[in-house]
């Protein structure tokens, strides 16, 4: 008798587990859609955002609730260069990393070295455009009719006070005088060289 009472008990808890580790498998894979619908809606690890390859990052610090012109302006200091901005202004937001290109010319009679000094309007912007990739950190070589594109690679910070909508960067190309050359970017296949 109590064996019998003993297997109608085990085979209830057998039954009991069975439905309760269907429930669980059912629970987890239920799991699957109700998670996607939750990152979608947070935006917390968005699984179904295409637009993403794979190891790119998306930058979650740019303000898209306002927008700063970035203008260009360049010149070559007593020097037969012609240098300037592909384009000559852009619109970005705070944060967002943006890519421009300057077009540079030797159109003297000889090679030349020349190093780009950067200013800024107004001055205290300095302090929030980050330049990542830039031709100005390194001296610049450039033959007889050599030219080339230069790329600029930079953020604003979203720091930048909101009273400052335009932020001009100019570029002013200086010789290097031979004692003074060094770092110096001589490409050997330049984008554009010319004859």
């Amino acid at each position: 008798m109590i064996q019998v009472k003993t297997r109608l008990i085990n085979r209830q808890m057998c039954m009991r587990l069975s439905v309760f580790a269907l429930v669980m498998f059912g629970f987890g894979y239920a799991m699957v859609p109700y998670y996607k619908k939750f990152c979608e809606v947070t935006g917390i690890n968005n699984l179904l955002q295409p637009s993403l390859s794979k190891g790119e990052v998306s930058n979650t610090q740019i303000d898209k609730s306002r927008w700063v012109t970035m203008e260009f302006d360049a010149n070559a200091h007593g020097m037969p260069w012609q240098f300037g901005p592909i384009q000559r202004s852009v619109r970005v937001h705070p944060g967002e990393m943006i890519q421009v290109a300057f077009e540079i010319k030797n159109t003297g009679n000889s090679t030349l070295v020349g190093q780009a000094i950067p200013s800024y309007g107004p001055k205290h912007s300095a302090a929030f455009v980050k330049k990542l990739e830039c031709f100005c950190f390194k001296q610049q070589v450039l033959a007889a009719g050599e030219s080339r594109q230069m790329p600029v690679q930079f953020v604003i910070d979203p720091a930048l006070p909101a009273s400052v909508n335009t932020v001009t960067l100019s570029y002013t190309f200086f010789e290097v005088p031979a004692a003074d050359k060094k770092n110096v970017s001589a490409p050997a296949v330049a984008a554009g060289s010319a004859g």
